[in-house]
C-alpha cells in the first residue's frame, strides 16, 4: 500500500504540485491523502481539488506565525482522521510546535531553500547573495523543535552566478526542490531512511 501523505501549505503550492504529479504517475510510492492550509486563499488548495484530493483550510486562530493551542489540535485531529503516514510541510508559513512534532515524530518533513545548516529562516536567497556564497541549494529534512535544524535527508546544490538576483536564484533552487522532495518521500515510503545520532542514513547509499 502506498504511503499516505498529508501536505501542509500556505501559498502557491508548486512543491505540492510536484508531489501530486509524481505520485499520480507512480514515480514515487506515495499518494497525497489530504492537503491542509492556514490560508483559505492559498492557490495550493485549488491545485489539490483539481487533482481530486481532499483539501481543507484550518483557521490558525492567531496572527503570529506559530501553530499552537486549539489550532494545533485541529491540525493533529484532521491528520489522524485521514490516517496519514507522513506529513510534508511545503511552503507552510507557520512554525509547528512540540505537540504536533511529538505526535508525528520522524514522520514530518520540510523543504528549505538553502544548504542547511546555512541560512535558516526566511529570505535565504538574499542572505546567500549578500554573503557571497558560490553555491546555494535546497534541503529536505525531518522536522524537530529546532526550526530548520532537523536531520538532513537530501540536499541539492545550485551554483550562484555573479549576475544572480533573488528571483533568478530562487527559480533554479525551486527546480531542485521539485526533484528532491518527492525523492525523499519515496525513500520514506520504502522504509529506507534510518536516523542515528541526528544523522539520516539511506539504505543502499554507500555515500560515494
Amino acid at each position: 500500500m502506498s504511503c499516505r501523505v498529508a501536505v501542509l501549505v500556505s501559498g502557491r503550492g508548486s512543491n505540492l504540485q510536484s508531489i501530486i504529479d509524481k505520485s499520480k504517475s507512480r514515480e514515487i510510492d506515495a499518494e497525497v491523502a489530504v492537503v491542509l492550509s492556514d490560508n483559505k486563499e492559498a492557490f495550493a488548495l485549488a491545485r489539490a481539488r483539481k487533482a481530486g484530493i481532499e483539501a481543507h483550510y484550518i483557521d490558525p486562530e492567531v496572527t503570529k506565525p506559530v501553530l499552537i493551542g486549539n489550532a494545533e489540535d485541529n491540525y493533529i485531529n484532521t491528520l489522524k482522521e485521514y490516517k496519514v503516514d507522513l506529513v510534508c510541510l511545503a511552503g507552510f508559513m507557520r512554525i509547528v510546535k512540540e505537540k504536533i512534532i511529538a505526535e508525528f515524530k520522524w514522520k514530518m518533513m520540510n523543504i528549505h531553500p538553502s544548504l542547511l545548516p546555512s541560512f535558516k529562516g526566511l529570505h535565504v536567497q538574499k542572505k546567500a547573495l549578500d554573503y557571497g556564497v558560490r553555491f546555494a541549494g535546497a534541503t529536505v529534512h525531518f522536522v524537530t523543535g529546532d526550526v530548520d535544524g532537523g536531520p538532513i535527508i537530501l540536499q541539492a546544490v545550485v551554483p550562484v552566478y555573479q549576475d544572480d538576483t533573488e528571483e533568478s536564484l530562487s527559480s533554479r533552487i525551486l527546480k531542485e526542490e521539485h526533484r528532491i522532495y518527492p525523492e525523499a518521500i519515496d525513500l520514506f515510503s520504502k522504509n529506507k531512511l534510518k536516523i542515528k545520532d541526528n544523522r539520516v542514513f539511506i539504505e543502499g547509499d554507500d555515500g560515494k
